[in-house]
């Protein structure tokens, strides 16, 4: 037993060559697993950077012109990296917010979509049901003998033609008895 745990502790000792990303998740997570009494910290999300706090209104415009002292140019060039960073700002978050604006319009296009799609199924699975119910009350005829279907044929053929002259319209129910 003792040459089994010695067994043990030199194969944990020996390094262990991280070749690709899978050998690196394994490792931590044996690492993880070896003691898991001990709290994992996981990290939380990082916050996003807010406005550069920039006035609004400088009154104290100044440029790099000439007459201007020698500490007024890294005032200026301050005030400008900082202006610029504010705009840069600006159109990060309207492009951010016209990206998002965009994604929930098409994720309720796709809603929509499949509502519609969804919607014409159940009326095709209702249609059928209905068809098969239909079905279901009507009585079923037994076919005719051979010497029957005959005179069947004589009669329904002039009764066929009689019924066309009373069924003028197609969404008269009557005409949809006697057929």
């Amino acid at each position: 037993m003792e040459e089994k745990e010695a067994n043990n502790d030199q194969k944990q000792k020996k390094p262990i060559i991280i070749r690709n990303s899978t050998d690196l998740q394994r490792l931590r997570l044996e690492k993880l697993m070896s003691n898991p009494d001990k709290p994992v910290v996981i990290p939380e999300k990082s916050k996003e950077r807010g406005i550069p706090n920039v006035p609004d209104f400088v009154r104290n415009v100044m440029g790099s012109s000439a007459g201007a002292g020698s500490g007024e140019f890294h005032v200026y060039r301050h005030l400008r990296r900082k202006e610029y960073a504010r705009q840069k700002y600006m159109k990060e978050k309207a492009e951010k917010e016209k990206m998002e604006e965009e994604y929930h319009l098409k994720l309720e296009e796709n809603r929509r979509k499949a509502e519609e799609k969804t919607a014409k199924k159940r009326q095709k699975r209702l249609r059928k049901k209905q068809k098969q119910k239909e079905m279901a009350k009507r009585p079923k005829l037994n076919k005719p003998s051979s010497e029957d279907n005959e005179s069947e044929s004589e009669h329904s053929a002039s009764d066929s033609k009689e019924d066309s002259v009373e069924c003028t319209t197609e969404n008269d129910r009557s005409c949809d008895d006697k057929s």
